[in-house]
């Protein structure tokens, strides 16, 4: 029996950064720093800052009767820009999609990192955890990017008068959850990349043939 641990170290450094980029993933869908908002009117929204996510926008008050203020954001809501329900959609996607990944990795590292007799489907194995960590990347970028084009031309938002929010603020920030999801868009990528590079020698597949096939 042959084994070809020796041929997927990249691929075992793509599969850590495929795992921490499909965490940081989720992190960045579940946070509300997408974008910070500076506001003018303080007299409900006494921090002066409101944050606002893909699933909330919240703000602190001294004056309302929770000190933390936040008002749920529905892909139904029509006061929504169109890149909020998008990165709604996609963000989940690509939570599904680096799930999947990370198993298909992690199977595809099984097979070259312990004694499998049938490893004619390594190839194919790698390109299909390749591919998803690649589309994971994707799905999780194109919405990002988006929004962050959105804050850095300070997009208005025209929240209903119960949020306690101004339509548009005086300036707005690109928020932590954005940096945090480029930065794990980019893991994702580059795990990718390195799964869609395996290659192992062809002596190896002749070898492996012999193996499998002159033993009985």
């Amino acid at each position: 029996m042959i084994y070809l641990a020796h041929t997927a170290h990249r691929q075992f450094l793509g599969l850590a950064a495929g795992f921490l980029a499909w965490i940081l993933i989720m992190a960045t869908a579940g946070l509300n720093e997408w974008r910070l908002w500076q506001v003018e009117d303080v007299s409900v929204v006494t921090s002066g800052v409101a944050w606002v996510g893909i699933w909330r926008a919240c703000f602190y008050s001294q004056v309302l009767p929770q000190f933390e203020n936040c008002q749920s954001l529905s892909i139904s809501d029509d006061f929504l820009p169109t890149e909020i329900p998008v990165a709604q959609v996609l963000i989940m996607l690509a939570v599904i999609c680096g799930l999947a990944a990370n198993i298909i990795g992690a199977l595809a590292m099984r097979m070259v990192y312990f004694s499998v007799a049938d490893r004619r489907n390594i190839r194919p194995m790698f390109l299909l955890a390749g591919t998803l960590y690649v589309l994971t990347g994707t799905l999780s970028l194109v919405p990002l990017v988006w929004n962050m084009t959105s804050v850095l031309n300070n997009s208005a938002i025209n929240f209903p008068p119960e949020y306690n929010l101004p339509a548009a603020p005086v300036r707005q920030h690109v928020g932590s959850a954005i940096a945090l999801g480029i930065l794990a868009s980019i893991l994702m990528l580059i795990g990718g990349l390195l799964f869609l590079s395996y290659r192992y020698s062809a002596i190896c597949a002749g070898k492996l043939t012999y193996s499998t096939g002159g033993g009985g």
